[in-house]
């Protein structure tokens, strides 16, 4: 039986979700909470070039991780008036002082404070996720990358500790290599999945589901046991 084509214009959310439009102090970055009634940890989401907290793609994978039990917080790592200028999109460094923005918020609000971080980067976000991991005082205790440059953390790759797993397509030849050499750098519980038939979009019949499937693990082996469950309190 063929595996079904991921439709990114399908709905990602189904209607029990309870998604919420937040902001990001200082700067008011938007952002989309979404916390399941029984909750182990929370993942942050660090988007690609180009795209943004309604990614159909990361939130086809929010939306999984959700019904798994994590939270998620989608959010646009820029305001619309830097995202006109296209050096920004490129700027990791400023990037992941985004996320850890975002982390620190998370580490604050009553319905999260308590919760494990996660981060997903997708892309260049996947850089900037490892880039903000490297800082210890966003304790993050896990990361996914997705079709990511982790290369573009550059020496911050050697400070991270957080379990990171990459995951790329097996025809993504060039991004599969730099992901190879950043894996040598990478001093941590560590993992490469290379996802069979898979571009670098996993647009491919059932690539993206691979994902799903691959990330929910990890988290879910990740930031279960640490922290407490403010649903059960």
């Amino acid at each position: 039986m063929s595996r079904p084509a991921f439709a990114p214009n399908e709905p990602t959310d189904a209607p029990d979700d309870e998604l919420r439009e937040v902001q990001i102090p200082p700067l008011g970055l938007q952002a989309l909470l979404g916390i399941p009634a029984q909750r182990r940890g929370l993942v942050i989401f660090a988007h690609g070039s180009g795209s943004g907290r309604l990614s159909p793609r990361n939130r086809h994978v929010a939306r999984a991780l959700r019904q798994a039990g994590i939270a998620t917080l989608l959010l646009d790592l820029l305001t619309p008036e830097e995202e006109r200028n296209r050096a920004n999109v490129f700027d990791i460094e400023l990037l992941a002082q985004r996320l850890s923005l975002a982390t620190a918020w998370a580490q604050k609000e009553d319905d999260t404070s308590v919760l494990p971080i996660g981060y997903f980067g997708a892309s260049t976000g996947g850089g900037a996720a490892l880039m903000a991991a490297s800082r210890p005082q966003n304790r993050v205790a896990a990361v996914v990358s997705r079709g990511g440059r982790p290369d573009l953390a550059g020496p911050a790759l050697d400070a991270v500790r957080a379990p990171t797993l990459l995951i790329v397509g097996a025809l993504d030849t060039e991004v599969i290599a730099l992901n190879q050499q950043a894996m040598q750098r990478l001093h941590c519980e560590k993992a490469l999945a290379i996802v069979p038939g898979a571009t670098h979009l996993f647009e491919e019949p059932g690539a993206l589901d691979d994902v799903v499937r691959l990330a929910t693990k990890w988290f879910q082996r990740h930031l279960a046991g640490i922290g407490a469950d403010p649903s059960r309190t």
